[in-house]
């Protein structure tokens, strides 16, 4: 299953974990870096996507990647493809 859901296309993202208190569902907090187009510097602008997480395999703190997925629920469109680090 893992397998099929990497290949399909779509957005991926890698981000943190921030609560896994819900039934097969993670917050995953993902950073990008932004140019600001007056003052020329790079700024720091994270954002929080709800994932499916089916086995409740993560937990708070580790580094996962996720991918754009058909909606699951109201906030769910992402997936969780694999757990790339797990906290300490």
């Amino acid at each position: 299953m893992s397998e099929a859901i990497e290949q399909r296309k779509g957005r991926a993202l890698v981000g943190t974990v921030v609560s896994d208190k819900n039934d097969k569902t993670i917050v995953v907090r993902v950073e990008t870096l932004v140019k600001h187009p007056l003052l020329k510097k790079y700024i720091r602008r994270r954002k929080k996507f709800t994932a499916h997480d089916p086995n409740n395999e993560c937990a708070m703190g580790d580094k996962v990647k996720i991918i754009e997925f058909r909606p699951l629920s109201r906030n769910k469109r992402w997936h969780l493809v694999s757990v790339l680090e797990k906290a300490v």
